[in-house]
């Protein structure tokens, strides 16, 4: 009796395997379907011919990026591999990796090329409505070889590589970013003003590297942009600092259904004020924490004065002097004495020997946008105390 009592277990299992096969398998056209959806929110629409299956890697063939408010104007993409692809709860998707074909395209004088594309860590939802951070898009890496913009057979802008990082934390997302190899050349420029100017400054050839880093938590909105910066050889480093609150999944939401809703309707004079208005709405939501743009020189500021010293009959230095007594002749029409002292103080600071120069903004409590555009509309010289405004030099 016992060999009967296996075989009948063989024969069910191998009925459960049947039946449970075609549920376990994954459906390619079902995740390209989910893919587009998740990214329609935001305007780009993907479509594909056909996406085949092969375990856990599926191949989607004929795929094509567009704007739905572009219609007809699409970028061919070609196959997408998406490997290591499972279900998750819920029916959404997540793939291990999604690699890209080489891009090489041609238009008249122009050539574009981008090589090595890869996502790292895709989770498509399978309701991409936007309302959880389960609702929405995400990836862990997005990564690219090298990038080269070609014009009459000469690179004008090449880049070694891009790598973006989304690291997700209780509550929202850490998040950076990075350029490097930013390598341009502005020989090609032909107007004669501009091509002289760019040699007396030294920037026939620019070298350099575009750095992101912050954080979003996703309950409050609170937006930290701690870098963003330009960081090239000779010239300096440039970056952006911001804060602010009320950046919320609903936010979003709203601001995507206030484009969608402009760009339904036919009368663009009409779309372009209910979108402003619309805006002007949304802005309500949001808090200002505070700002900041910092520079470190890195030899260009004295290029600058020479050259516009020399365009002028004058060194330097002398221009830089003129420049000490013209700041605050400047800043006075403003009504601003405060900060009228701030600048004048760090410019020639600054001028007598360029290191780095700081504009920041750093109120003592949080304010709501709508207190910033009522100052403006309202009392403008006020907005520097507001804000807390100030500007330093070389510390």
């Amino acid at each position: 009796m016992k060999p009967i009592r296996n075989l009948h277990m063989m024969m069910a299992s191998a009925a459960f395997l049947t039946l449970a096969g075609p549920a376990l398998a994954l459906d390619g056209a079902d995740m390209m379907k989910k893919l587009n959806a998740a990214t329609s929110a935001g305007g780009t629409v993907i479509t594909f011919e056909k996406a085949d299956v092969d375990g856990d890697t599926v191949t989607a063939t004929g795929v094509q990026v567009g704007y739905a408010n572009l219609p007809g104007d699409t970028l061919k993409i070609g196959d997408l591999t998406f490997e290591g692809v499972e279900e998750t709860e819920g029916g959404g998707y997540y793939a291990k990796g999604v690699s890209f074909p080489d891009i090489d395209m041609s238009q008249e004088e122009g050539r574009f090329s981008a090589k090595d594309i890869l996502i790292v860590g895709l989770t498509i939802p399978a309701n991409a409505s936007g309302d959880t951070l389960n609702d929405i898009l995400l990836y862990e890496t997005v990564s690219t070889g090298p990038i080269a913009f070609n014009i009459k057979g000469k690179d004008v802008l090449a880049i070694e590589s891009i790598e973006s990082n989304l690291g997700r934390q209780d509550g929202g997302f850490a998040y950076d970013a990075n350029v490097a190899g930013i390598k341009a050349d502005l020989s090609q420029v032909e107007e004669a003003s501009a091509k002289e100017a760019i040699a007396k400054l030294g920037l026939t050839t620019l070298d350099g590297t575009v750095t992101m880093k912050g954080n979003w938590e996703i309950e409050n909105g609170k937006v930290a942009v701690d870098e963003y910066a330009f960081d090239f050889k000779n010239i300096g480093r440039l970056n952006f600092a911001v804060d602010f609150s009320g950046y919320t999944l609903g936010f979003i939401k709203s601001l995507q259904q206030a484009v969608k809703t402009a760009e339904a309707n036919p009368n663009k004079e009409e779309a372009n004020q209910a979108a402003g208005l619309a805006m002007l709405g949304l802005m309500q939501q949001l808090t200002f924490n505070s700002a900041s743009i910092r520079f470190d020189d890195a030899s260009i500021t004295k290029k600058a004065l020479d050259y516009a010293g020399s365009q002028q009959g004058v060194t330097g230095d002398q221009l830089a002097q003129s420049l000490k007594g013209l700041v605050p002749m400047m800043m006075a029409q403003l009504n601003l004495p405060e900060l009228q002292n701030q600048v004048s103080a760090a410019v020639n600071t600054y001028l007598d020997g360029p290191k780095n120069l700081t504009i920041s903004a750093a109120p003592e409590k949080p304010v709501p946008f709508p207190m910033i555009m009522g100052a403006a509309m309202g009392a403008p010289n006020t907005i520097p105390s507001v804000l807390g405004v100030k500007v330093t030099a070389n510390d």
